[in-house]
């Protein structure tokens, strides 16, 4: 009768463990059924379910292996599989899997027991963990301020299973993301999330940390009034194109001259710029859309070679603006359809979109894209998204792409 052990080896990790013991049950005629390697801080662990022709056959490999590790220094255990464990196991395949991403500048034990605890409450079984993020130093506590708010930590989770109440395992996400400093995303694990090809971003606030047009209206001597509406809008308190009417007929009769210095003058997003490399090196094509304004839309799309632009024509006569916009407003709605056709003219489908923003005139192009980012984003925004950051910057969407710091490393 076939039998089947599962041999698990540990201890520092060194050369030629895997090759001698592979070559040992090849000697023997084996069967890998399934194997997994971690190593953590120098220490492997390797794990392998093996099918032997007989009890003669596994006997004498489990005596050379455990030998052969002994000399190179390794600790191996042998457990036997019954034929039942194991079609059970079998059995297992293709249930629903998820993928569990904590974001933060440091991630900590507490984070991770929370988490850990919510997936077993909600019957998911985590079947693989792994860090995606460069190795923190240890002392980043005492390091400078500026260090710790460039840190950056990401462990993925892989979770096997269905959870009983998705609805209430995303409000205790959330719960434990406002409580602990720490993003949590939670996605299906399917085809789409490695084959995203276009990435949508508004500009302002996600982009560039400014409101553009809060900063033309403190060069118009309107600022406060300007910002209250732009704030009451984004919140969602205000109808976008009542609001930006509004804001917009403030602006009236500002020089054309000052757009360039406030261009110029625009802070990009912490991560923006090496994620926007980043997805050009791997293909990707990338688009601004944006309730803002079209001089500046095109001035970042210079700076950090993206692909399409739409944004609002300020209209400007004898180089005054007139406090009006040429041709449509993009607005929420304006978005998701822009979003919409700019899937159709790459030939892709709307869940191999990303749409990143932070405002409620985002949430509608949020919606409709496979991987929909509130980004730093309004309480509203980041309650009705399927994701959100807030704790890093731009470039850890890359970790919810499922990219590791060393793949990008050179982008």
């Amino acid at each position: 009768m076939r039998e089947l052990i599962l041999a698990t080896v540990s201890g520092h990790d060194r050369p030629a463990v895997t090759s001698a013991i592979s070559e040992i049950l090849a000697k023997h005629q084996a069967n890998v059924l399934d194997i997994g390697q971690a190593v953590i801080h120098d220490s492997l662990s390797l794990g392998l379910l093996v099918e032997f022709a007989n009890a003669d056959q596994s006997s004498h490999a489990v005596k050379e292996i455990l030998y052969c590790m002994d000399e190179l220094g390794m600790r191996v255990k042998f457990q036997p599989i019954t034929h039942e464990s194991y079609s059970t196991w079998v059995g297992h395949q293709g249930k629903e899997r998820h993928i569990i991403t904590l974001l933060a500048r440091q991630i900590t034990a507490e984070q991770i027991a929370r988490v850990t605890t919510t997936l077993a409450e909600q019957s998911l079984n985590i079947d693989n963990i792994g860090r995606l993020s460069g190795r923190v130093p240890i002392d980043l506590a005492h390091r400078p301020a500026e260090d710790q708010a460039q840190s950056k930590a990401c462990v993925e989770f892989s979770a096997r299973g269905k959870p009983r109440d998705l609805t209430a395992l995303r409000e205790t996400f959330t719960a434990i993301s406002a409580e602990l400093d720490v993003d949590i995303a939670f996605q299906e694990d399917n085809m789409y999330r490695r084959t995203r090809r276009l990435v949508c971003f508004d500009m302002d606030s996600t982009l560039i940390e400014a409101e553009v047009i809060d900063e033309l209206a403190k060069a118009a001597g309107v600022g406060e009034a300007v910002a209250a509406v732009t704030e009451a809008a984004m919140n969602g308190e205000l109808n976008f194109n009542e609001s930006f009417a509004k804001r917009l007929s403030l602006l009236k009769g500002l020089s054309e001259d000052v757009l360039s210095g406030i261009a110029e003058n625009l802070a990009i997003t912490e991560g923006a710029e090496h994620l926007i490399s980043t997805l050009r090196k791997l293909g990707y094509k990338t688009a601004i859309l944006s309730g803002g304004f079209n001089y500046f839309g095109r001035y970042l799309q210079n700076k950090l070679n993206i692909d399409y632009v739409y944004a609002n024509e300020l209209e400007i006569i004898d180089g005054r603006v007139t406090g009006n916009v040429v041709g449509t407003i993009v607005d929420g709605v304006r978005k998701a359809e822009l979003l919409r056709e700019l899937a159709e003219k790459e030939n892709i489908s709307l869940e191999q979109v990303i749409a990143v923003g932070d405002g409620a005139n985002d949430l509608p192009m949020l919606k409709i894209a496979g991987l929909g980012i509130a980004f730093r984003a309004k309480p509203l925004v980041k309650a009705s998204a399927k994701q959100s950051i807030s704790t890093l910057g731009l470039d850890a969407i890359l970790y919810l792409m499922g990219f590791r710091d060393r793949d990008v490393k050179e982008a």
